[in-house]
């Protein structure tokens, strides 16, 4: 920690010091973590090596797409503080995330050079998809970014794209899997189980008058990547939980706007509200559906939790 500063998450351009300056940086959403962004990581990790730098991630609170698009963006596969887990565990030594307000999406991509990747990181090697674009004038490019770090004295490397099954590993193609419910197929684009983490907070307490307590976990956000009930395991400490989960809005009882996490663990009892949980998702039991009375609600709980015992039965054979 320098000057107040923790080193490896620098959030505001702000919090960006004197010796932060100086870096191996790529720049992008970095939503899920998965196999293509481990190869990219991969990469400035070895530029990083190669200048006896540090390697810095860029991104950007909200992700540009949720800014101008609002409830409309794509579900995130991942909240701030996953993908920043996941990013140091992958390697990255640093973590840059700038608000993206309308003072950045005024920026031109000029000015975006001077004031982010000169003034702010120092970068001297930037690997970036020669895609890429960037300033509200529509300028940047890959070929501009070459132009000025001739000038400014940065190499400009072009990102490797990773491919799985003739088709490109891309955050949008785990979000179809995880919709069509293909944990496996995500589980390998990822690198990892799919798995939502977050602190368990209070809700309404209905699971527990009902007499199936669940854990609840607010995903805040309007989208989730995926709805319905699954068989999952609570990673919970160093213990591993089965349990039913359902993800979505509650439709019988009709008090959300946005959707949430609320987990029922099997054969396990105990007070963990404030603390964190991870959920993996293991096999969908069935969409989420509304229904006419409470009692109804109860009879198909039980009958998905019954479902869920069924599906680890067979699962551990």
């Amino acid at each position: 920690m320098a000057n107040g500063v923790v080193d490896f998450f620098v959030r505001g351009l702000h919090n960006l010091r004197a010796e932060h300056k100086g870096c191996v940086a790529t720049i992008g959403s970095f939503d899920g973590v998965h196999h293509g962004h481990q190869s990219i990581i991969t990469q400035i990790n070895e530029r990083a090596k190669h200048y006896g730098l540090p390697s810095v991630v860029m991104m950007f609170e909200p992700q540009p797409r949720e800014y101008f698009s609002r409830e409309q963006a794509p579900a995130r596969l991942m909240r701030l503080r996953e993908k920043v887990d996941a990013l140091l565990d992958a390697g990255v030594d640093r973590v840059v995330c700038l608000q993206f307000n309308r003072a950045m999406r005024s920026l031109t991509a000029q000015k975006f050079v001077d004031d982010l990747l000169v003034g702010g990181l120092g970068i001297k090697c930037l690997v970036i998809g020669d895609d890429f674009h960037f300033g509200c004038d529509r300028k940047g490019d890959f070929a501009m970014l070459e132009a000025v770090g001739a000038i400014h004295d940065f190499e400009v490397v072009a990102t490797q794209t990773l491919k799985a099954d003739e088709k490109r590993v891309s955050s949008t193609r785990i979000r179809a899997e995880l919709e069509a419910a293909r944990f496996d197929v995500a589980e390998a684009l990822l690198g990892r189980p799919f798995c939502i983490s977050g602190k368990v907070c209070y809700g309404q307490q209905l699971g527990s008058k009902l007499g199936i307590p669940t854990a609840n976990v607010n995903l805040h956000r309007y989208r989730a990547p995926l709805s319905g009930v699954f068989a999952v395991e609570v990673l919970l400490g160093g213990e591993r939980i089965q349990g039913v989960a359902n993800v979505g809005l509650r439709p019988t009882v009709g008090d959300l706007i946005k959707p949430v996490l609320e987990v029922h663990m099997l054969d396990w009892a105990g007070n963990i509200y404030g603390q964190r949980i991870a959920v993996e998702f293991k096999q969908k039991l069935r969409d989420e559906q509304k229904f006419t009375t409470l009692d109804e609600l109860v009879i198909n709980i039980n009958q998905d939790i019954k479902t869920a015992r069924d599906y680890f039965s067979g699962a551990g054979n």
